[in-house]
């Protein structure tokens, strides 16, 4: 059954026939008008109500396809979730020069798989790494207040969390107008320093976000969470309310809600971000997500959650049924689905993403 979904026009996604999103809803829907003006960021997939998917050949929408037919979601999805889908699947496309970089938190889990080459900040850095930043950074020090910094530096590691949301707190809150002042003298100070030491302060990621959001507090987030690239097929996961900013690239995500705070042209909440964060600090390592092999043509991600999985499928399967790049179908509980590659020019690429139990 295949579906028609909605597309998202965030600021941060590319213009017209640039963007993979707008592509893939175009070749997959003739009616779509492509708007050259428009950024496209995001391909929904799901029963949201922001950007909910219909079924093409009935006209109505997922969400009261379901509600009609609730079995189609299988018993034990049914006994857990009632008559709802548990996760909304998304295809993002970031533009490079306009990252979407909210530092923000999921009410639910999210597991992001790149499809390009992707950078992402995500979580907080394990303690001592910040605590090195804040000895070396006095830019960063006069915004979070230097008696905040002492005691959060000096304050052993199992004991971290609430001096670590004190600092936190102190910097998103800020004045906005001290925070560009000691942003201005960090980039003043980055351009003198020597290479090395340009690396270890992340002077060309620093320099990278303020040229695209000058003056904003979320530029000094690179010093409390990890920098992370990942490679396609690579993927990232991430617990509820754990912090989160996708710098460039595209990739197939799981998500649900977000809240805001810095460096985004869309609403900001920051009490409420502040008061949410796990504040867990982990390494790079931690983040990384491995996916385990289901036979050969078949990787499935499965995070600790029930709310949803995803499967990678590439190569060719038995045959069955043809796709055309962009298409999105919704396969019903215990339905098995047969595919086979009609073009040899590429291999096949698709993604399912199904609740994990």
């Amino acid at each position: 059954m295949e579906l028609k979904c909605e597309v998202q026009t965030y600021d941060w996604g590319r213009y017209g026939i640039d963007s993979t999103v707008a592509t893939l809803m175009k070749s997959a829907n003739s009616d779509f008008v492509l708007d050259e003006k428009k950024p496209y960021a995001e391909l929904w997939i799901g029963t949201h109500p922001n950007g909910p998917s219909y079924m093409k050949e009935l006209n109505i929408s997922l969400e009261e396809y379901i509600k009609q037919n609730s079995k189609i979601l299988g018993n034990d999805v049914k006994r857990i979730f009632g008559h709802h889908l548990p996760f909304l699947f998304k295809a993002r496309e970031l533009h490079q020069q306009y990252p979407t970089i909210y530092k923000d938190a999921n009410h639910k889990p999210e597991l992001a798989i790149a499809l390009t080459p992707f950078e992402a900040l995500c979580g907080f850095r394990p303690i001592c790494e910040i605590q090195e930043f804040l000895k070396i950074l006095p830019e960063l020090r006069t915004i979070i207040g230097e008696n905040k910094v002492l005691k959060f530096i000096t304050t052993d590691e199992a004991s971290s969390t609430e001096t670590l949301k004190t600092c936190f707190h102190s910097l998103m809150t800020c004045d906005p107008e001290l925070v560009a002042l000691q942003l201005k003298k960090l980039l003043d100070r980055l351009s003198n320093l020597d290479e090395s030491l340009r690396q270890t302060l992340h002077a060309s990621l620093m320099e990278r976000l303020h040229s695209d959001y000058p003056g904003d507090v979320g530029c000094f987030g690179i010093y409390f969470f990890n920098f992370i690239t990942l490679q396609p097929g690579e993927a990232i996961y991430l617990g509820p309310n754990e912090p989160h900013a996708y710098l460039s690239g595209e990739c197939m995500a799981c998500s649900d809600n977000v809240v805001r705070a810095g460096l985004t042209p869309k609403l900001k909440d920051v009490p409420t971000l502040v008061e949410i964060l796990s504040y867990t600090c982990d390494p790079i390592s931690a983040k990384k997500f491995q996916p385990s092999r289901e036979d050969e043509c078949t990787e499935i991600f499965r995070p600790p959650v029930i709310d949803f999985a995803v499967a990678k499928i590439t190569g060719e399967i038995s045959p069955s049924k043809i796709l055309c790049q962009g298409s999105v179908v919704f396969i019903p509980a215990n339905e098995k689905v047969g595919i086979k590659v009609l073009c040899g020019c590429h291999p096949m690429l698709m993604f399912q993403a199904f609740v994990n139990i």
